[in-house]
């Protein structure tokens, strides 16, 4: 979605209204390791003003460790009861923009409670994408392996057919951030008032799917 630009400079908001068409629903990002949710995520949330949230952070909070020990430490599904007890919290917390790791959608449990309150977005990257932008990290503890693409692979694999339930999708690729965000914003638009000519003609009580 292109910007226009008025006759004095300023650029449209085309999240005029969204915000209290949201209510006290959250804005969910989901998707794999390296599909940007952090970083689009805070640029969501400056132009919807709400706040951000990332929940890899507020699980290492409460765990009082990093992610990367909580693995090695007490083992995936230690992490994972963590994570869903902790997105749940933050749920409840909402509007904000909530920024997922990519494997907490996979839980049927939260994708229930993240439909109940809020709207899910689905940052898809291809493989190559995602490789490039992660590979130069140490901080993933699944790919900490003898093959980390082939793991990313199947990770693709077993996670994308779920991630497809996400209420919107907007595909995640190397353009500007600002351009991501403008189709996030005209997707949520679409999925809160579909086919309106502006986010502020949803009532803010709609849960139109």
């Amino acid at each position: 979605m292109s910007n226009v630009v008025t006759h004095n400079g300023a650029v449209p908001q085309p999240q005029a209204g969204l915000s209290a068409a949201l209510g006290r629903r959250s804005v969910v990002l989901v998707g794999m390791m390296g599909a940007g949710k952090s970083s689009i995520g805070r640029r969501l949330a400056a132009r919807l003003a709400i706040p951000f949230v990332d929940a890899d952070t507020e699980i290492e909070k409460a765990a009082g460790m990093p992610i990367s020990e909580i693995f090695s430490t007490h083992g995936e599904p230690y992490f994972r009861a963590g994570e869903t007890r902790v997105i749940a919290r933050l749920l409840e917390s909402g509007p904000q923009v909530l920024a997922t790791g990519g494997g907490a959608f996979m839980n049927a449990d939260t994708r229930a409670s993240i439909r109940a309150k809020g709207i899910s977005v689905w940052l898809r990257a291809t493989l190559d994408v995602l490789y490039r932008r992660i590979k130069r990290r140490g901080d993933r503890p699944l790919l900490k392996n003898a093959d980390p693409v082939e793991t990313l692979r199947r990770l693709i694999d077993e996670r994308y057919p779920v991630y497809a339930e996400a209420a919107v999708t907007v595909e995640s690729r190397d353009v500007p951030h600002e351009a991501i965000v403008d189709e996030i914003i005209e997707g949520l638009r679409n999925h809160i008032a579909p086919g309106s000519a502006a986010a502020g003609d949803a009532a803010p009580e709609s849960t139109a799917p």
